[in-house]
C-alpha cells in the first residue's frame, strides 16, 4: 500500500491524535518524549503537520498531581469551546499493584482559537471514576446528542494493566453515569508481557459505530483491537458491543513497521476518505523500558470499508520521508 502522506508525519510524536475542524485546519496533539508538556500544532493540510510549528499550550506542575509524566493529550470541540484530554501522575514510581499513577484531567480554552496562548487555557481539573486508580488515554464523541467518555483503566479486582470503561457526560469533565467495561485483556495478542487495553478511539460509519483500541506491551507487540455495535443500539449495554477476536492492525514485519497502535481517526481534505493516524518504531532492539525510548513516530495511511460496512485497516505503510 502507498500513502499519498509524508511517513513518518511527525517523528518522535507517540499517542497522536489529528482533529480536523469546521475552520479548515487539521488540530494535532501527541505525547512528546519529555512528557512535561502539552502542545499543539495545525496545519490546512495533514502533511503540512509535518512541518507546523508546536505551540505549547500548558506545562507540567512542579509538584502534585499533574507534576509528572504527562500522556496521550487529544483536542476536542464540545459545545462551543476547546478542550484538552491528558492524563498526569504524581510521581514516576509505581503504587502497590506496580502500575503508574496517572489519573484523568481536563483543560479548557477560554479562547476562540485554542493555539492563542498558554494563559487561555484554564484547568478544569480531574475526571473522577468511582475506582480511584491508574487512569488514561481518555477520549469523547457525541451521538444522539450526548456526549460519552472512553479511557483505559485498572480494576484492581481484574487480572492485568488497563481496561476500557464508557460513561455518558454531564458536561465535558465529569462523568454522568456509572462506568460500564467494554473490554478487558483475554486473548493472546492482548496480554504479550503485559495485559493491556488502552488507547480508545471512535469512529462513526454508515450505522455503525467503531471503538479502536491498543493491547500488549508497546513494543513490537503492540496491536490493535476493535469493538463494534449498531448505532441504534445502547453504548452503555456492554453486551450489545462484538469484540473481535484477533487484532485488527498489526506490525509490518517486512517493512520494519513494529507496535503500530494508540490510533485515532481523521479525513482527508476533501473530506472522502478516511485516515487512520497512529505510531509506530522501526526496529525492535530497545534499550531499557518502551516508554522510554522517544522514537515511536507519528504515522497515517488512508484506509476503507467491506461491503459489511467494517473498516479494513490494510498493514502499516512504509516510511517515504518527502
Amino acid at each position: 500500500m502507498v500513502s499519498e502522506y509524508i511517513n513518518p508525519l511527525v517523528i518522535q510524536r507517540a499517542d497522536p491524535q489529528i482533529y480536523k475542524h469546521s475552520d479548515g485546519f487539521y488540530y494535532f496533539s501527541a505525547s512528546v518524549p519529555d512528557y512535561n508538556r502539552i502542545e499543539l500544532r495545525r496545519a490546512k493540510t495533514i502533511n503540512g503537520l509535518a512541518h507546523a510549528t508546536p505551540k505549547t499550550i500548558w506545562r507540567k506542575h512542579d509538584t502534585g498531581e499533574m507534576s509528572q509524566l504527562i500522556w496521550a493529550p487529544e483536542i476536542h470541540f464540545l459545545n462551543g469551546k476547546w478542550y484538552v484530554y491528558f492524563a498526569a501522575a504524581s510521581t514516576t514510581e509505581f503504587d502497590e499493584n506496580g502500575m503508574f499513577q496517572h489519573r484523568m484531567f481536563v483543560l479548557e480554552s477560554i479562547a476562540e482559537n485554542p493555539m492563542e496562548s498558554e494563559d487561555s487555557w484554564i484547568e478544569k481539573g480531574r475526571v473522577e471514576t468511582p475506582i480511584d486508580s491508574f487512569s488514561l488515554d481518555a477520549t469523547v464523541f457525541t451521538l444522539k446528542n450526548k456526549l460519552y467518555y472512553v479511557w483505559a483503566q485498572k480494576d484492581p479486582t481484574i487480572k492485568g494493566n488497563s481496561n476500557i470503561y464508557i460513561s455518558e457526560m454531564a458536561n465535558p469533565w465529569t462523568l454522568k453515569t456509572e462506568p460500564v467495561l467494554l473490554t478487558k485483556p483475554e486473548y493472546d495478542w492482548e496480554k504479550q508481557i503485559f495485559w493491556v487495553n488502552e488507547g480508545p478511539a471512535v469512529i462513526h460509519h454508515d450505522n455503525k459505530i467503531f471503538l479502536t483500541y491498543s493491547a500488549s506491551a508497546t513494543d513490537e507487540n503492540y496491536a490493535m483491537g476493535m469493538l463494534s455495535l449498531n448505532d441504534d443500539q445502547d453504548v452503555l449495554n456492554p453486551n450489545a458491543w462484538r469484540k473481535s477476536e484477533k487484532p485488527v492492525f498489526t506490525s509490518n514485519l517486512e517493512i520494519n513497521q513494529y507496535g503500530p497502535g494508540h490510533n485515532s481517526f481523521t479525513v482527508s481534505e476533501d473530506g472522502t476518505k478516511d485516515i487512520l493516524v497512529y505510531h509506530s518504531r522501526n526496529y525492535t532492539k530497545i534499550a531499557g523500558d518502551p516508554l522510554y525510548d522517544p522514537n515511536r513516530h507519528t504515522n497515517v495511511q488512508e484506509f476503507g470499508w467491506d461491503v459489511e460496512g467494517y473498516p479494513v485497516f490494510g498493514s502499516p505503510v512504509n516510511y517515504n520521508y518527502e
